[in-house]
């Protein structure tokens, strides 16, 4: 879809170049009745050269084309007035590029979701934190298979995880009869304090969706918004508090095994492929069970602390939830589940996967914000 708009945006810019060529007399294009000056011929070049900018910025730079889009419209349709009997069709087309990018300026502009993310990722990645190296040392106090899973890891003498940046792909849906929409995501933790920042992008019926997930303190936010303009969900309180700490937590065994040492886990020795955990946060306990396969690889995460939001995201019912996990793949140093799902487990029901995702990239200890 991205390729037809651009190309569609691109050809809308050639097409400006007649007005140009009919104005010096490089083509007679009889199809323009209205004459043109060699002035006006100089304009409709520079709002030939805008548009194709904007086509070019719409795929080069998704989250700031908005604006050379908007100043390409103003430009092209001065030019369309000036000739309205002969170009007046391609005010159609700007139409088009018009709501394209109002639409990258609600998702990607100051006021969006996306630029709140960006802002408090950038605050909390500015404060920073030494990190100290793991040492074997340090699992000493650990239950076996915990030990073994962050060896495995590769996370014994690097840094202990302060921080890391995530970028996934995936399809989510609202219930297991509900059709499934395909997203990309972006999220941030950090620990010392225990933050989480995630973002996702879906669309559905061809119309952008994105929420954004903000776990700070004692806040815990769930909003998403239909365009990045009408609000859909807006989900708040201690019973979001509660079902954050348990994905927070999910999050730390998951793709921070360098992090399982945090003082906020209390664990209980289980057998040799199963630990279980309780995570402390703001006055809030969560409890997981963790289930490693014979190589010690973090398999599963169950936990019936989590809560299922109501899909305007105004109650919550306790549930069952887990993570099945497979796909390890070493990103950098560190090895960690690259496919993974949720999955809600009704009473009496048959379990069912809400979300899928492939973890495209992740960093750890980050300085900066990604550009």
């Amino acid at each position: 879809m991205k390729w037809l708009f651009a190309g569609i945006v691109g050809l809308h810019g050639l097409i400006h170049l007649m007005g140009f060529a009919k104005a010096f007399g490089y083509a007679s294009l009889p199809q323009l009745v209205q004459p043109i000056s060699r002035v006006m011929g100089l304009v409709w070049l520079a709002a030939a050269v805008m548009t194709l900018g904007a086509s070019a910025a719409f795929l080069a730079w998704p989250r700031s084309w908005w604006w050379v889009g908007a100043a390409s419209v103003a430009l092209s349709q001065i030019v369309i007035f000036s000739s309205w009997s002969d170009a007046k069709f391609g005010s159609l087309a700007n139409l088009g590029l018009a709501v394209g990018a109002a639409l990258a300026f609600s998702t990607y502009g100051p006021g969006s979701f996306h630029a709140e993310f960006d802002r408090e990722a950038a605050k909390a990645v500015a404060r920073g934190a030494s990190a100290p190296v793991l040492s074997e040392a340090d699992l000493a106090s650990l239950p076996d298979p915990v030990r073994r899973y962050i060896r495995l890891s590769g996370a014994v003498g690097q840094p202990r995880v302060r921080n890391f940046h995530a970028t996934f792909t995936g399809r989510i849906r609202g219930g297991p009869k509900a059709a499934w929409m395909a997203f990309t995501g972006e999220q941030y933790n950090f620990y010392g304090p225990a933050e989480r920042l995630f973002i996702l992008d879906a669309a559905t019926f061809g119309v952008p969706v994105v929420a954004f997930h903000r776990f700070q303190g004692a806040s815990a936010t769930m909003r998403v918004k239909v365009a990045s303009v009408l609000p859909m969900v807006n989900a708040s309180g201690p019973e979001m508090l509660r079902a954050e700490t348990v994905t927070l937590f999910n999050d730390l065994c998951v793709f921070a095994p360098g992090a399982l040492l945090d003082p906020a886990i209390q664990w209980r020795e289980g057998d040799a492929t199963h630990a279980t955990g309780r995570y402390s946060r703001e006055g809030i306990e969560v409890e997981a069970r963790l289930t490693f396969d014979e190589q010690g690889r973090l398999v599963d995460f169950l936990s019936d602390d989590r809560l299922a939001g109501s899909p305007d995201g105004k109650t919550f019912t306790r549930m069952r939830w887990s993570t099945p996990l497979r796909n390890h793949r070493t990103f950098g140093t560190v090895t960690v589940s690259a496919s993974g799902a949720g999955r809600w487990h009704p009473p009496g029901e048959e379990a069912y996967n809400y979300i899928e995702l492939e973890l495209k990239d992740i960093r750890y200890n980050v300085s900066a914000p990604r550009s």
